[in-house]
């Protein structure tokens, strides 16, 4: 799949930002959405100090795209310094909503 332009990425990273306003954890922090290709990365500072002690950033989400617009949504395995997919194949809503919604803390430890 071909690297989006500037202004796609752009786009993106907006509409990603501002899903994550609504998420149900962990509210009071900004999370940070970065373009690393085509994928976007979201990190956050780790609030409940569970992966990182003093407070510093972490990954919680890697967005891939997949084929006909969807996406696989992959969690950060902290211990071992991996990508998990969680979700294959989503359209970009379902997969932002499983993100912000997160009732088994896959994303935000």
């Amino acid at each position: 799949m071909p690297v989006p332009s500037g202004q796609v990425l752009d786009l993106m990273q907006h509409r990603l930002q501002r899903a994550l306003r609504e998420r149900l954890r962990y509210r009071y922090v900004k999370p940070v959405v970065r373009a690393q290709g085509d994928n976007f990365r979201i990190q956050s500072p780790c609030c409940s100090r569970n992966v990182d002690p003093q407070g510093g950033m972490i990954d919680i989400a890697l967005l891939v795209p997949q084929a006909c617009g969807h996406w696989s949504l992959c969690a950060r395995d902290h211990a071992s310094g991996t990508w998990i997919t969680r979700f294959d194949n989503q359209p970009l809503d379902a997969a932002l909503e499983l993100l912000c919604v997160d009732t088994e803390r896959q994303f935000w430890p």
